[in-house]
């Protein structure tokens, strides 16, 4: 992926605080940050904006899908697509999760989800 291509997240949280912090920090480093409340949001964010690189879910969810639902169902629709599943009630395995998905723990510093996300998009 060259530089000139805005790299763009979708960040999928029921919190909203937690959903802002989280989508401010990718802003401030230059990441545009699409933010969805639950799987069904995110999904139609996902289908309005191809540019999308990397999903940034958490676990827990209303609605009909969960985050781990959600990224199951993002690596079937879009398995170019990279996926971060976090959660403070949960731990995750990297290896439940699709493709190359990684897990980050709750509470996380901003600058390590920043420094992931960075690292997953420039891959």
């Amino acid at each position: 992926m060259s530089n000139t291509i805005p790299k763009e997240v979708l960040v999928v949280e029921d919190e909203p605080l937690v959903r802002m912090v989280a989508a401010d920090a990718l802003a401030d480093h230059g990441i545009m940050a699409w933010e969805a409340s639950d799987a069904g949001e995110a999904l139609h964010v996902l289908d309005q904006h191809p540019d999308i690189g990397l999903v940034f879910t958490d676990v827990n969810m209303p609605g009909e899908m969960d985050g781990l639902d959600l990224a199951h169902e993002v690596h079937q629709r879009r398995p170019d697509v990279s996926l971060i599943v976090t959660s403070g009630a949960v731990a995750v395995r990297d290896e439940e999760l699709p493709d190359d998905g990684t897990f980050l723990p709750k509470p996380y510093p901003t600058e390590r989800l920043v420094r992931l996300v960075s690292a997953k998009l420039d891959n």
